[in-house]
């Protein structure tokens, strides 16, 4: 199994109140999220992001800690697997010149509404069942999105990326380590339908075969 390293280390931390948007966040709300239209993206806060734009502060110091921990370079290859608009990959071509960028993301309205740069390298596909040959990318990114599934569903999220990856991996999924964060985590959970114990997310990754690198988003 790979390493559990906190990549997003220099990730800027939510300072939104967790039990406040808990206590905001009904059923209706989760479902109009689980479409990722536009509602999810640009529409109103309590489905989801509230106005999603591009700012370098987001990506911008996270990206040299991809770079130093996998050796990426120009002549390298990244897939992102539920890539939005496309931030994380637009600061990698920013950051590393002429690497090389591919993103899917479920969302229709993401792909369509995708950061005009890397526009070309965007594409609508589903993490179940990726569109690429074995061992087409040096490295594969999901970034809180394969937890979106059923478990069964993101076991072959997972297994897809495992595939399509000739080396590294790694992905950030919905955990918790104690029964306080397990609060926190469902009060703040709006899109996930998988989140589980970062004990029972390794017994997983194991059982399926997922061999990349990972961590845990815990709000």
């Amino acid at each position: 199994m790979g390493r559990e390293v906190n990549l997003l280390v220099n990730y800027p931390q939510s300072k939104r109140n967790v039990k406040e948007r808990g206590a905001s966040k009904t059923e209706a709300d989760r479902k109009i999220a689980r479409e990722f239209g536009e509602d999810f993206f640009d529409g109103d806060r309590k489905h989801g992001y509230g106005g999603f734009m591009y700012h370098p502060r987001f990506w911008e110091n996270v990206i040299p800690t991809f770079q130093k921990f996998y050796g990426l370079t120009s002549n390298h290859s990244i897939l992102d697997v539920g890539c939005g608009k496309g931030f994380m990959l637009y600061d990698f071509r920013r950051l590393i010149p002429e690497i090389k960028v591919k993103g899917v993301d479920v969302s229709t309205y993401a792909i369509e509404n995708g950061m005009e740069p890397i526009q070309e390298s965007l594409t609508v596909g589903d993490a179940r069942q990726l569109n690429f040959e074995d061992n087409s990318f040096d490295c594969v990114i999901s970034i809180n999105t394969v937890h979106n599934l059923d478990k069964d569903e993101c076991a072959k999220a997972l297994q897809e990326i495992e595939r399509v990856s000739k080396k590294h991996s790694f992905i950030t999924v919905d955990a918790y380590r104690n029964d306080y964060e397990k609060e926190m985590m469902y009060h703040w959970n709006l899109t996930a339908k998988t989140i589980l114990h970062v004990d029972e997310w390794k017994a997983f990754f194991k059982e399926i075969g997922y061999t990349g690198d990972y961590y845990w988003f815990i709000p």
